[in-house]
C-alpha cells in the first residue's frame, strides 16, 4: 500500500524547466564577473617604455644587478689570469651585490604595496 501511494506523488513531481526554452548561460560569450574589466590595456608598453617606468620605479635593482654582473665577470677574468685571492674577493663581492638586488627587490615590492592606487 505504501508504494502504491508513492508511485502516483512522484509521477506528479517533473523537474523544473524553463518554459520559453532558453538556455540558462550563452557560451558564446565569456562570463559577466563584477568588478572584472574584460577589455585589453587601452596602450601597450614598449621593452624599452616598462624597461624605463620600473628603473624610474625602483633605481636600485638595475644598479644591484649591474653590480652583480661586473663582480662575476671582474672575478672570473681574475680567475682565468690565475688571481685566485682577488677572484675569490670577487665572487665575495657579487654574493654582497646579490643580496643588495634581493633588498632591493623586497623594498620596492612593499613600497608598490603601500602606494596608495591612483
Amino acid at each position: 500500500m505504501a508504494a502504491a501511494a508513492a508511485t502516483p506523488a512522484a509521477t506528479q513531481q517533473t523537474p523544473k524547466t524553463p518554459s520559453s526554452g532558453s538556455v540558462p548561460f550563452d557560451f558564446s560569450q565569456p562570463p559577466i564577473i563584477e568588478g572584472f574589466n574584460t577589455s585589453p590595456k587601452v596602450k601597450d608598453e614598449t621593452f624599452k617604455e616598462k624597461f624605463s617606468r620600473k628603473t624610474k620605479e625602483n633605481p636600485f635593482v638595475p644598479i644591484g644587478c649591474l653590480g652583480t654582473a661586473g663582480a662575476l665577470l671582474y672575478g672570473l677574468r681574475a680567475f682565468h689570469q690565475g688571481k685566485t685571492r682577488r677572484s675569490q674577493l670577487m665572487m665575495r663581492g657579487r654574493i654582497f651585490a646579490q643580496g643588495f638586488t634581493v633588498v632591493a627587490i623586497i623594498f620596492g615590492v612593499f613600497a608598490t604595496a603601500l602606494k596608495p592606487k591612483q
